[in-house]
């Protein structure tokens, strides 16, 4: 992962909750992370990481809260932490 993908990542995992962050940069951190992402239909994208499987929705502006939330706790489920990737 770059610098910038573990900037985001702990953008991610930051309290509280932040609410500026694009969609593209999470498939990026994702992608760096080395999850598998696939297009689907009605702008979401399949993410398979860990074992494990989540479907976001591919938005064009900056996700809320709850759907920051909801790709910390996939991340989490996964077994990834913020702390294990130093800015």
């Amino acid at each position: 992962m770059n610098h910038h993908q573990r900037k985001i990542l702990h953008a991610i995992f930051a309290h509280p909750v932040n609410a500026n962050l694009e969609m593209k940069d999470i498939a990026t951190v994702l992608n760096g992370l080395g999850a598998e992402t696939e297009i689907r239909t009605k702008n979401r994208v399949a993410v398979n990481f860990g074992g494990k499987e989540t479907v976001l929705h591919l938005a064009n502006h900056t996700l809320t809260r709850s759907e920051v939330t909801e790709v910390r706790k996939f991340l989490e489920a996964c077994g990834v932490t913020a702390a294990a990737f130093p800015v």
